[in-house]
């Protein structure tokens, strides 16, 4: 498929879209089910989604070349993805039922700051702008979700764990697909995630077919169409689409939660936390663009990440 550079950011910005949106989709199943059991029916259909791409994928490779689908090092790195997918997944579906959509897509977008700080850890090196970033998305972050008795509420803070969970997912992204086929690797990933999901589902909430029926769109949107299409749709854009002009496309997923939250459920945010968010999202930005010095396994994280969210983030991760 040839793509120009114009339609590769189009392609772009309807997968921000798409993710940005997905945070309405979680916030109303939450309205017929409880958050593990929305999460295994959105990961396992998320599974099912991608086996059509996994497939074409696979087929367009020599036979030389097809990993073999069954491995004891692709099955480690699909555990261990899928366990942080879950954590990460289902701490901020739980906190999405005590916050709005908007608040949940902007504290979850703090991510792409969360990474290169955790890189630190392995002596990765951190620019300036990914400190002034930092500091602003904390401001932004104060306005956006502190009360004036500096507390936080216990949704916003599910979620802003859940994002650090994201960033340590990012982080396995870059080791495991540096040794292993990414696509088989997300298709274990969301196999595990779904499992974990519906063994939690199991222990600690009534699975009724009667809520996963009422919230059965609202899972085939997080499912098909985040993970499914959107999926599809990045894989192919960003085959032509410049890294820089990706980061800032990408990070508009939080403005569309916020449109969509507000557009389909009503939600509002005073201006201090539409002052917060233009902090949060500047700080975003700033982290990904500031100019600086890429080593090659800096490089090969993003490019691993872009490749392989679902917020995700599912929220995907997912993310």
């Amino acid at each position: 498929m040839h793509t120009t550079s114009w339609q590769a950011n189009l392609l772009l910005l309807t997968t921000a879209i798409i993710w940005g949106f997905a945070f309405v989709a979680q916030r109303l199943g939450m309205e017929h089910v409880s958050p593990f059991t929305f999460n295994a029916m959105r990961f396992a259909v998320g599974a099912v989604s991608l086996l059509p791409v996994f497939m074409l994928s696979r087929w367009r490779k020599p036979a030389t070349q097809r990993p073999p689908l069954v491995s004891g090092f692709g099955l480690l790195g699909g555990l261990c993805l899928g366990v942080t997918l879950f954590v990460g997944s289902s701490l901020q579906q739980i906190g999405i039922v005590y916050t709005t959509a908007g608040k949940a897509g902007f504290i979850t977008g703090l991510y792409v700051i969360f990474v290169p700080l955790l890189g630190l850890i392995w002596k990765q090196k951190t620019g300036a702008g990914t400190w002034l970033g930092t500091f602003l998305a904390v401001i932004g972050m104060y306005f956006l979700s502190i009360t004036d008795g500096f507390n936080i509420s216990r949704g916003d803070l599910l979620v802003l764990i859940s994002a650090l969970f994201w960033a340590i997912h990012v982080q396995m992204i870059s080791w495991f697909t540096r040794r292993y086929d990414s696509l088989l690797l997300s298709l274990y990933q969301f196999l595990f995630c779904a499992l974990f999901s519906w063994l939690a589902a199991l222990q600690w909430e009534t699975i009724s077919s009667s809520g996963i029926m009422a919230a059965l769109l609202p899972i085939l949107y997080a499912g098909v169409i985040s993970v499914g299409i959107a999926y599809t749709l990045q894989v192919v854009a960003q085959q032509k689409a410049h890294p820089a002009h990706a980061a800032i496309i990408l990070s508009l997923e939080s403005v569309f939660a916020l449109i969509g939250g507000w557009f389909f459920l009503g939600e509002t945010l005073s201006s201090k936390g539409l002052f917060g968010c233009s902090l949060m999202l500047a700080g975003m930005l700033l982290s990904q663009l500031w100019p600086r010095r890429r080593g090659k396994r800096y490089q090969t994280e993003q490019n691993s990440f872009i490749s392989n969210q679902k917020r995700q983030r599912v929220a995907a991760k997912k993310y």
